[in-house]
């Protein structure tokens, strides 16, 4: 957004110019008067009232003075007879004509040149005002050619380095409570107290027109799904462009999955603490190794764009289209069965003519997941559940509508497919439905204070948990309602009630489900 300072500089640039061009046509309208004086046509007294009413015009809107009025309309009346004196009051001599020493422009082409060239000063003022001070652009090819230019050789000049960390609490609230696993969140436990839930350090920016690169690692990220923490890769990624522009690319790293609007929004931008599961479990970690293809044109790029950097909680720029494979067993995990997992997306963004946004989309993926299993006891003996080795079927389809925040928000996303599942009886690891979404309404509120985000959220899963240990059958009912408030852009303060309707604790067997249980969780999120 452009400043108040830079906005009166290109005001004051734009005033001076037409300023000088209007003082121009004054002078240019002045000069050749006597020459016209000189060849009067027929029509003289048709061109004088003309002229009078030009004069009269630039007066008014102040582009000349009084004085210089009186001097202009006197010029015009130069090759006049002198009018007969008044008895007693001497004659007015007639100023005698000077022949023309070139052919006269015609005055209402002069002023149709210069008002065009005003224009066009002006549309040049205002171009040169976009690229000098909107370096919120400087990345993703967005940017003006005049910075391109300016830093072709310093690449390392268009890198950008910042982060998020979010310190949470959460306290359970009933004794059903105790019972919780939410495999996102560790801080719902009896046994944990304070947490950094995630402290990311990112490193990005565009190498040359042609090559953009993104990588983040995370602080506190769980290592091998053992719940202990170090530090772990999030991101480490390429995006390869083809034009330019960068409307065609290719994608190849660590990187996230492109299916689910809400998967693919930052965790630093989501106002509630988790994603819901039912989107969540198609792609627990959110990311793997793959290689995709995408598209999106300069203006879809800009809003993805914009729908970040005003606030708007955007889920970023995953491409207008992207289709391509990835490994399909989770981030920082080797593949098991050397076959890919297929995906395809497509969102659009609409920006309405009231300045709202509305984006739909529609993806899917398909491919075979290899679970990982333990044996449990049900009472007769210990059983490892079986699996084909090859993967368990593991396919997906799901639709998203946003509505963001202006101030009034909805948020919805729902898939269907089939996933791997444990067998009722505990032996067998095979296909089976699935179903589940989420539905939120927000607004945002900015106050002197500071901005407001309060939220409501139901979400709802019933399938397979194929990150799980035996993946489990889970079954999640909750509501979330919260608040958001942010002081200032690089604090953000999140209060969240839940109530948990169901929740399946698929940690531990016989992975019961918990009915009836609430938490309330506290978090505090620094951006830098």
């Amino acid at each position: 957004m452009m400043s108040p300072f830079n906005r009166s500089r290109r005001s004051t640039s734009r005033f001076r110019a037409i300023a000088c061009c209007l003082a121009l046509q004054a002078a240019m309208l002045a000069a050749p008067l006597a020459d016209v004086a000189a060849e009067r046509p027929q029509d003289a007294a048709l061109q004088d009232a003309a002229l009078l009413e030009l004069f009269k015009i630039l007066r008014d809107r102040g582009s000349i003075s009084q004085e210089e009025f009186d001097l202009l309309n006197k010029l015009l009346a130069a090759g006049e007879p002198a009018a007969p004196a008044a008895p007693g009051e001497p004659a007015v001599a007639a100023t005698p004509p000077v022949a023309p020493a070139a052919p006269i422009v015609p005055l209402d082409e002069r002023l149709t040149r210069t008002e065009e060239t005003v224009d066009a000063l002006g549309r040049k003022i205002e171009d040169t005002d976009n690229r000098l001070f909107k370096l919120e652009n400087l990345t993703d090819d967005t940017s003006s050619e005049l910075f391109q230019k300016a830093l072709a050789d310093k690449w390392y000049e268009r890198l950008s380095l910042g982060g998020y960390t979010q310190f949470r609490y959460t306290a359970l609230l009933n004794e059903a409570a105790d019972d919780l696993n939410v495999p996102a969140d560790r801080s719902v436990s009896e046994t944990e107290n304070l947490i950094i839930r995630r402290g990311r350090l990112k490193l990005s920016g565009d190498v040359s027109k042609h090559l953009y690169f993104y990588s983040q690692v995370d602080f506190v990220g769980s290592v091998g799904g053992s719940g202990d923490v170090g530090l772990q890769a999030r991101d480490l990624y390429a995006d390869i462009a083809f034009d330019k522009h960068q409307e065609y690319r290719v994608r190849a790293g660590l990187s996230k999955v492109p299916f689910g609007w809400v998967n693919l929004q930052s965790s630093q931008n989501r106002a509630p603490m988790e994603r819901p599961d039912a989107i969540n479990s198609a792609a627990e970690g959110e990311r793997d190794l793959g290689v995709y293809f995408m598209y999106a044109p300069v203006e879809v790029r800009k809003r993805f764009k914009e729908l970040v950097k005003s606030g708007l909680k955007g889920s970023g720029d995953y491409g207008m289209l992207a289709v391509g494979a990835y490994n399909g067993q989770g981030p920082n995990r080797s593949d098991l069965n050397g076959e890919f997992h297929w995906v395809a997306r497509f969102t659009y963004p609409f920006k309405l003519d009231n300045g709202q946004f509305l984006e739909v989309g529609v993806q899917g993926y398909l491919g075979d997941f290899v679970p990982s299993v333990q044996a449990v006891n049900p009472g007769t003996g210990p059983i490892t559940p079986t699996f084909d080795p090859d993967g368990v079927r593991d396919q997906r389809v799901a639709v998203s509508a946003t509505w963001y925040p202006k101030p009034f928000g909805f948020e919805a996303e729902w898939n269907v497919g089939r996933g791997p599942q444990l067998s009722d009886d505990f032996t067998l690891i095979d296909d089976a439905s699935l179903k589940g979404g989420y539905f939120m309404a927000n607004y945002r509120a900015k106050t002197a204070r500071g901005e407001f985000f309060p939220f409501a959220r139901w979400h709802y899963y019933e399938g397979g948990r194929k990150f799980g240990r035996n993946a489990p059958d889970e079954k999640v009912n909750e509501l979330d309602l919260g608040l958001e408030f942010s002081p200032w852009v690089e604090v953000e303060l999140t209060l969240m009630y839940t109530h948990s309707y169901e929740r399946t604790n698929t940690r531990d067997f016989p992975y019961d489900t918990v009915e009836g249980a609430d938490r309330l969780g506290f978090q505090l999120q620094w951006n830098y």
